[in-house]
């Protein structure tokens, strides 16, 4: 069966897709799947480059979220059977042996597409929306708006009720962006601080999601309302961003960094709780997953190209 791997630290163009034995029967507590789409997202691309805050040694397979079946369940496993469809956490491999309570049973109603391409980017959104106390009827200002993160982000703003402007950089996504729900589109190359105050009124958004960093983090000070919030998400641009301490005691604002590994070892209850949720409105199709692109496992290097060229709008899967 193939897996892809990084064999060492450096470019996504050295990722290598080979073959390897496939997994034996699974042990007590195991379970065997069959894995169908998997997904891949910015931050892989950071860990390629050994720059990811908890690194991981190479060799080691890329990717991050999955769906499949079940083929086979090893001794003792109630929870799950042959033919249940799962989520998985496993990265771009064929087949693989769990422990039962790693992986996710799916409602009967859910697309598994759509469920592989909505854990991360909906699990850091709704846990850093409900961190940022966003209420109905407040301004939630999204940046990277066409990328996973952000896409997923408009998404839940919407359902928690905010009238949502969301920021992208070019018109192509924006259109996307606008039919994800967005209220409000701004194609951020010519700056967008003029443009969130006047949609505004002049007051600026109340919570702002922020996936991007650098110059975006140092505008949105500039466009934030009093009491605002800004929720660091990461550092697409490249350059974390500094929080200058005067200008959030001017604004009365606060800036609030959150992690999903933090929130899964400090608080794993909560998490699971979030995630019941989430699942809940995916199979009701409360929330829509967008995926922009599909590639095969040897198409790897490819994929996150597109990441790298920001071609993709939502997810790239690999199927």
């Amino acid at each position: 069966m193939k897996a892809a791997f990084c064999e060492k630290f450096g470019s996504h163009t050295d990722l290598v897709v080979r073959e390897i034995e496939p997994p034996g029967p699974p042990e007590p507590g195991q379970v065997q799947v069959d894995i169908k789409v998997r997904g891949i997202q910015f931050s892989d691309l950071v860990r390629i480059g050994g720059n990811y805050q908890d690194k991981t040694v190479p060799p080691f397979i890329v990717g991050g979220d999955g769906a499949g079946v079940v083929v086979k369940v090893g001794e003792g496993v109630t929870s799950l059977k042959p033919g249940d469809r799962v989520l998985t956490s496993t990265g771009c491999v064929e087949q693989v042996n769990l422990k039962a309570d790693r992986l996710t049973l799916l409602p009967p109603n859910a697309d598994l597409d759509a469920a592989s391409a909505f854990r991360n980017g909906y699990a850091t959104g709704y846990h850093g929306l409900n961190l940022a106390r966003l209420q109905p009827g407040e301004t939630l200002l999204v940046h990277g708006a066409a990328g996973g993160m952000g896409l997923a982000a408009v998404d839940l703003g919407k359902l928690f009720g905010a009238r949502v402007i969301a920021t992208a950089s070019s018109d192509e996504k924006l259109e996307v962006v606008k039919a994800c729900g967005a209220d409000h589109t701004i194609n951020y190359t010519n700056g967008f601080r003029d443009q969130v105050k006047e949609l505004t009124g002049g007051k600026g958004a109340d919570v702002i999601y922020d996936p991007v960093g650098g110059d975006v983090f140092d505008e949105s000070m500039r466009c934030i309302a009093p009491f605002g919030r800004i929720l660091v998400v990461g550092f697409t641009s490249g350059r974390p961003a500094l929080a200058k301490t005067n200008h959030l005691l001017v604004k009365d604002a606060q800036v609030i960094g959150y992690t999903m590994g933090g929130l899964m070892r400090h608080d794993p209850q909560k998490e699971r709780a979030n995630f019941r949720t989430l699942l809940d409105w995916l199979a009701h199709g409360r929330i829509k997953p967008h995926i922009s692109h599909r590639k095969s496992m040897d198409e790897i290097v490819e994929a996150y190209q597109l990441l790298v060229d920001r071609l993709v709008i939502g997810k790239v899967m690999i199927v």
